[in-house]
């Protein structure tokens, strides 16, 4: 007969077990996402639209991935990504509860009563063939998952062998309340070292397998393992949407309230649960019980949030609010929904189409900033300050892109995504350049001196052949002009009316551009890329016409020639900004098209963008 282990063999047991569980976990997970692909979306968006099916939902995909912690931190990834809404995402993760317990059959029905060995290495030799010979497609990931799920169990072998023939290894936890509470505590601890409660739910099952612990004791850190798993949630949310952060706290809100029960009802659901054991099978087999209770509590968990999800969503909906006011942090980019390339893909995409949403607002703050119409409005106060804001909420979603497609970019994906990510850069590049150009050209805008109301024209020209003739008649002299007092405009240091008549098409058409060019807006899906073309092309009849008539009209002596230079160099920055968002739009009209929105009824309405006033 074998000498019972030591402290340190068992130590060095323990870790080698716990470890090999954890690789193979993460494996089983990391191949599931690489192999699910945009089915995982197909189901987030077909099977999430009641909170029944959100439930089916995240039991099965928990069990498929074998973790609840790794499920509740991707559905906190599909929220901030638009994904999933905050009531479809919150009966998902309660489903995830539900579904950790899956990994307790599995160890009870494959752990304890097959040949591990015998059972596991197939997986992992046929795992690891599928990942060589497929290495970043479906199939790669698929070998990558067979080859953790084997893995794991190899773990588990490694743990119930090193816990078995000793009872004196583990410090006794006694079956009272104050055990029973540090017992609690330990499986807490346990989670949040171990990052996975289905890593404590195997060591404790196979700890009261080998007699180390009793099954109250063994219940006891289970439930504290439900309630550890929920940090790693906490953490997720951090920096995240307050949908998130609203998921997060709902996620610790059931935990609490089912380890309360659960603690409250230990003993009787215990007994009841070992009576009809015996009853059914004959047998009181500790390791199934323990399973069953697992199962039962968080089923309870399940059935009493079912009549409190509502005031719940409610209360949290209320709460939260003030984080999504800072418009330039990202609002669907997400370090946890990157794992799934599919769905940080479609992330992305919703990114990046509002930063052209945000650099289109700037362009045309600063369009408005220009005369659109005689008399030419003053700038609003403190626009100069806007359109930095503005320029600086760009500029900080460019770089946060950036570094999403440089973490994405580091991980496995299939050759569609892979394709996209530079034509994304590119695109993000146009809307930078243009924010850029148009913060130049509205900084102009605001610091140009309007021309006097008096010395405009009764009616705004028209840049057909006859205002070229208008244009070259003599300006009046100025020693003719005198200050406006009314309006306190200086008409000696103001262009001349005539210039601003004469550029006011070129403005009002680049506005017009803008306009249509918005990626977010409700027609860009249907009509928005020729919608686009139509209004760059009468943007560039009107800016050939007022460069044209500027030319002749400075030539002529009709106006100042620095004056014509000035605002050429203007117009062409317009110019270059129209065009950096005409090529933006035409490629993102070349990619494909994403899923619609979850619908966001309910939910609190999203605040207001910085964009400068309008008048």
């Amino acid at each position: 007969m074998s000498a019972a282990p030591t402290a340190t063999a068992m130590a060095i047991t323990l870790l080698g077990g716990v470890g090999l569980f954890l690789v193979g976990m993460t494996m089983l997970t990391d191949g599931l996402k690489m192999a699910a692909g945009r089915a995982l979306e197909r189901i987030l968006a077909a099977w999430t639209r009641t909170r029944l099916h959100g439930l089916i939902t995240g039991v099965l995909l928990t069990a498929l991935l074998q973790s609840s912690t790794a499920m509740t931190v991707a559905a906190i990834g599909f929220v901030n990504a638009g994904l999933l809404t905050f009531s479809s995402a919150l009966w998902v993760v309660f489903g995830s509860n539900l579904g950790s317990s899956v990994t307790g059959w599995l160890v009870a029905w494959i752990g304890f009563k097959m040949k591990i060995d015998a059972f596991a290495l197939p997986f992992v030799g046929v795992g690891m063939a599928l990942k060589l010979t497929g290495e970043g497609t479906r199939r790669g990931g698929l070998g990558t998952a067979l080859a953790g799920f084997g893995v794991m169990f190899l773990g588990i072998d490694i743990l119930k062998n090193g816990f078995s023939g000793t009872t004196t290894a583990l410090p006794a936890l006694g079956n009272d309340l104050p055990g029973l509470a540090m017992a609690v505590g330990v499986g807490l601890l346990l989670t949040i070292v171990l990052q996975a409660s289905s890593a404590t739910l195997t060591l404790v099952l196979t700890a009261v397998a080998g007699g180390m612990m009793s099954v109250q004791v063994g219940a006891a850190m289970v439930i504290g393992a439900n309630v550890g798993t929920t940090l790693t949630g906490i953490l997720a949310a951090i920096g995240a949407t307050s949908n998130a952060r609203r998921l997060a706290a709902a996620h610790v809100f059931f935990n609490v309230v089912t380890a309360i029960v659960a603690m409250a009802m230990l003993s009787p659901l215990l007994w009841l649960i070992h009576t009809v054991g015996v009853w059914a099978t004959g047998s009181g087999d500790v390791v199934t019980q323990l399973v069953i209770f697992h199962t039962a509590f968080n089923a309870l968990g399940v059935l009493l949030m079912w009549p409190l999800s509502g005031p719940l969503v409610r209360w949290l909906l209320a709460r939260f609010g003030q984080a999504d006011e800072d418009v330039g942090r990202p609002r669907y980019l997400d370090r946890n929904v990157a794992a799934v390339p599919g769905l940080a893909l479609q992330a992305l995409r919703r990114e990046l189409a509002r930063m052209g949403h945000l650099a289109l607002a700037l362009a045309s703050d600063a369009a408005r900033l220009n005369p659109q119409a005689l008399p030419w409005a003053p700038a609003p106060p403190q626009s100069d300050a806007r359109l930095a804001r503005q320029l600086g909420t760009v500029e900080h979603l460019q770089l946060a892109i950036g570094q999403f497609v440089s973490e994405l970019s580091r991980r496995p994906m299939p050759q569609d995504v892979a394709r996209q990510l530079p034509e994304l850069l590119r695109i993000a590049t146009h809307f930078d350049t243009l924010a850029r150009v148009m913060h130049h050209v509205g900084v102009q805008g605001s610091h140009t001196p309007r021309p006097a109301p008096a010395a405009a024209p009764a009616a705004p020209l028209l840049l057909l052949p006859g205002a070229l003739q208008h244009m070259l008649l003599p300006a009046s002299p100025p020693e003719a002009a005198a200050p406006d007092h009314a309006t306190g405009a200086d008409t000696t240091s103001s262009p001349s009316a005539d210039i601003v008549a004469c550029v006011v098409p070129v403005f009002t058409s680049a506005l017009a551009f803008f306009t249509v060019a918005d990626p977010q807006s409700e027609n860009q899906a249907q009509t928005g890329t020729w919608l686009a073309s139509e209004a760059r092309d009468a943007f560039e009849d009107s800016y050939q016409a007022a460069k044209a008539a500027l030319l002749h009209a400075g030539a002529g002596g009709a106006v100042d020639v620095n004056a014509v230079y000035d605002w050429l160099a203007r117009l062409s920055d317009l110019r270059r900004a129209v065009e950096q968002g005409f090529k933006a739009a035409q490629r993102l009209a070349t990619l494909p098209d994403l899923p619609p929105l979850p619908s966001t009824e309910g939910a609190p309405k999203p605040p207001p963008q910085d964009t400068a006033a309008h008048q």
